[in-house]
Order: structure tokens, then sequence, then C-alpha cells
């Protein structure tokens, strides 16, 4: 079983823009993997249209998006179109093709025992291929986000997440509840009162002595 901090599993695969070998295809940035139970599924149609035009900000924080759906990529190349139309953005990322379910079951998004194709499958046969992967600069996991069928992702806060998760790995912070980029932080239990002299010494708020809240880091 996948958890955060284990290395994203690696593979190759067939996209809607060609072969790819998705630690290379990364290269040294962020990426987000976001799977789909089967095509021309209304939930998803809707989902990759609103993440076909956030794409430009994920690009400003050097992540890369993909997704996956069990259908083979003639099918995705179908449905992109259904999107662009529909949605009013163009899927511009890859999109992998899974027809033989060895990524879904890599990423434990199915069982080993679903068999090796995507024919004769429905959505609901596949209702646990509906998770968000953001993957670090190290290969490793960072989040994992599984939705029901019937509920749309929220990809706002997937870009919240990637903002946390990119200023807490580049300063000794931590960020609150509903924090939004610009917001107050929390300095880790981990920085002694010295080190955090040195480094804020205009001081903090310490409504308790373990929670010490500053301004965000430039």
């Amino acid at each position: 079983m996948l958890r955060i901090n284990d290395e994203a599993p690696n593979f190759t695969a067939e996209t809607s823009q060609g072969t790819i070998n998705f630690h290379e295809w990364m290269g040294n940035g962020w990426a987000i993997l976001f799977s789909h139970p089967k095509d021309f599924t209304p939930v998803c149609t809707t989902e990759l249209g609103y993440m076909a035009g956030l794409q430009p900000e994920f690009a400003k924080r050097n992540c890369k998006i993909i997704g996956l759906s069990v259908d083979p990529v003639s099918s995705h190349t179908k449905w992109a179109a259904d999107i662009e139309e529909t949605q009013g953005h163009k899927v511009s990322f890859p999109m992998i093709g899974d027809p033989d379910l060895k990524i879904a079951k890599l990423y434990d998004m199915l069982p080993a025992d679903s068999g090796n194709t995507s024919e004769g499958r429905t959505a609901a046969t596949n209702a646990t291929v509906r998770t968000v992967f953001v993957i670090g600069p190290d290969k490793k996991i960072k989040l994992m986000l599984s939705y029901p069928m019937s509920t749309g992702r929220n990809f706002d806060e997937v870009l919240r997440v990637v903002d946390s998760m990119q200023l807490t790995a580049a300063h000794k912070v931590a960020t609150p509840v509903n924090w939004k980029h610009g917001d107050d932080v929390i300095i880790l239990p981990s920085v002694t009162e010295e080190e955090a002299k040195q480094k804020y010494p205009g001081g903090w708020k310490a409504p308790r002595p373990y929670l010490r809240i500053v301004p965000q880091p430039k």
C-alpha cells in the first residue's frame, strides 16, 4: 500500500503525447498525477476541463500535470474534443492510457485480481481510480486525495496544497488550517528559540509556547 513519502512508482506508458517514462517526464520538478475510472464520464469531463484551465498556474510553480484513465489513448483523443467543447479549455497535458490496468494496480487504485483489461469494465467497477497524487522533485508522494465518482474534485485546493508544500520545503514552517498564500505561518517545533530569533528578529505571536505564528517568509 502506498503512503506519503513513499517513492512514486515509475512506469513507462502510452499517452496522448507519446510514450513516456514517468520519472524522466517529471524531470526535476513537481508533478500531479490524477486518475479517472473511464472516459466520457460527466464529472471527470468537468475536472479535466478545469485542470486544463489551471495548468498555467501549476506551470508557474514548476509543476507538471498528467491524467490517467483506464481506457486506451485513442479514446482519450476523442474525449479531449468533448472536454474542450463543453468546458472551454483545451487539454494540453498528457493523458495516460491504461487499458491493461497496470498503472492503476501499481498505484494501488485497483486490487491485483482486477484482471488485465479495461474491456467490459464500467466506471462503477473502476470507481477507486479517482485519486490525486502530488509528487515532489525527489519523486516521493507528498499528497494523496481520493474522491467518490459523484463528487467533483477541488483543484483549487490542490493548487493551495502545492503552494504550502513548496513553501514549507524551503522554510522551517508549517501552514495552519485553511492557510492561503500570503497568510501567517507557524514556526516548526524543531526550530529552537535562538534559531527563531535569528530568522525572525521582529518576533512572533505565541498564544502557547509551541504555537509560534509569524508572517509568511518571502
